[in-house]
């Protein structure tokens, strides 16, 4: 019985959005122009040379590029030997939560809740609870901001107070960073667990928790971050194939994105290393007729938002090797599809996610091109292919 693997490329946009210049994007494109800064000399750290991705660029990656935004890629020009397009994403906002529920057939229905970039962001009642959940007399941070530039800020204070650093970004959420051992990393995630259902409530899309361990100027935050997010407003993918009895894997960051809905196996690790080891061994072992469902965020957290482009480049040729790899083991009738749930630019302005849309790449299936399709046909093809109902609103391109 065919098997499916849906694997996000988390922020691994390809530009071309529609509405881009509505979320201040217009011109925005993740592969385009780290392609481009690779082939001109400018990402050479750690790295030298055109961008290589040879595997995911002879199932189309390339194509892809071109039809979402018109660019070529330098580099990416292969003759697709895969299925191939690029799909475009109708909810309203960029941000982990919606490119991934409408990848899983559920466009997001409402309108988030942004924090204003105002210093304080979050209103006094607010901070109210935290620091009755939290347990302390104030609040760190306030203030929109990046995990790393925060946590340094804020890192002796924190350990003089024990007051949490809260902040937030331009997407929909509520992060926390605290010490794993001066505040405990225990008492970390149940405040965040405690906090999420008010959030939740304002529509805020995600708590997140964020552990760090060290001293102010060599602190490190941890593998242990915990994403406590808003549950899918309808069934999902997941639920779908859970609920005509196939098995469903889950690695990385998928169990918290679904609230574990519909999640069978959820397989995590410290990088992003571990989690192609779980993506590996699942397509030698995944049970016959299952869903193995993967996020690889390290683009988006570790090289997107700083703005690092030799690290993007550098993620993307690791990922491109470690594809081929697993392509080659997978059984006669399987799909493996490569996607992306948004952009990162690492080359545009500010340090947020950008509107984009995303390369739908498929192996398994024979070649040819889809054309330009919608996030929520990825859930449709998926579930077409493993020859369960749909029950969302998109339509296959198998």
């Amino acid at each position: 019985m065919a098997r499916a693997f849906l694997i996000v490329m988390d922020s691994v946009g390809c530009g071309g959005a529609p509405d881009a210049a509505a979320f201040g994007d217009e011109g925005a494109n993740t592969l385009t122009h780290i392609a481009q800064a690779c082939a001109a000399g400018r990402a050479d750290l750690g790295r030298s040379g055109p961008l290589r991705m040879p595997v995911l660029d002879a199932l189309g990656l390339g194509a892809a590029i071109r039809l979402a935004s018109g660019d070529d890629a330098p580099n990416l020009g292969a003759a697709p030997m895969g299925r191939w397009g690029a799909a475009t994403e109708v909810s309203r906002g960029k941000d982990t939560p919606s490119g991934h529920w409408e990848l899983a057939g559920v466009p997001v229905p409402w309108d988030w809740t942004y924090f204003p970039d105002t210093v304080p962001a979050f209103s006094p009642e607010l901070v109210a609870l935290v620091c009755k959940l939290a347990g302390t007399d104030g609040i760190l941070g306030n203030c929109h901001a990046s995990g790393v530039p925060i946590i340094e800020k804020h890192c002796a204070e924190h350990l003089r107070t024990g007051w949490p650093i809260c902040y937030t970004s331009a997407d929909s959420v509520f992060q926390i960073a605290a010490h794993e051992e001066a505040f405990g990393l225990e008492r970390l995630l149940k405040l965040c667990q405690d906090l999420a259902p008010h959030l939740h409530a304002m529509k805020v899309g995600r708590v997140i928790a964020r552990p760090f361990t060290g001293t102010p100027g060599d602190f490190k935050r941890t593998a242990n971050r915990h994403d406590y997010a808003i549950a899918p407003p309808a069934p999902t993918l997941l639920d779908w194939v859970s609920g005509a009895g196939r098995a469903t894997h889950a690695i990385g960051k998928i169990g918290d994105i679904f609230s574990m809905q519909g999640v069978g196996r959820l397989w995590k690790g410290k990088n992003d290393a571990d989690l192609f080891d779980h993506l590996d061994r699942l397509g030698a072992e995944a049970e016959d007729g299952s869903l193995t469902f993967a996020n690889f965020v390290e683009f988006d957290s570790l090289y997107g938002h700083p703005r690092d482009v030799a690290g993007y480049a550098r993620a993307l040729e690791w990922f491109d090797a470690r594809a081929g790899a697993f392509l080659a083991q997978l059984r006669a009738g399987d799909l493996a599809i490569f996607t992306a749930d948004h952009g990162n630019d690492p080359t545009f302005r500010g340090t947020e996610h950008t509107r984009e849309r995303v390369p739908v790449i498929c192996a398994g299936v024979g070649k040819g091109g889809i054309g330009l399709c919608g996030f929520v046909d990825v859930a449709a093809s998926v579930a077409a292919h493993l020859g369960i109902p749909a029950q969302g609103q998109g339509r296959s391109f198998l």
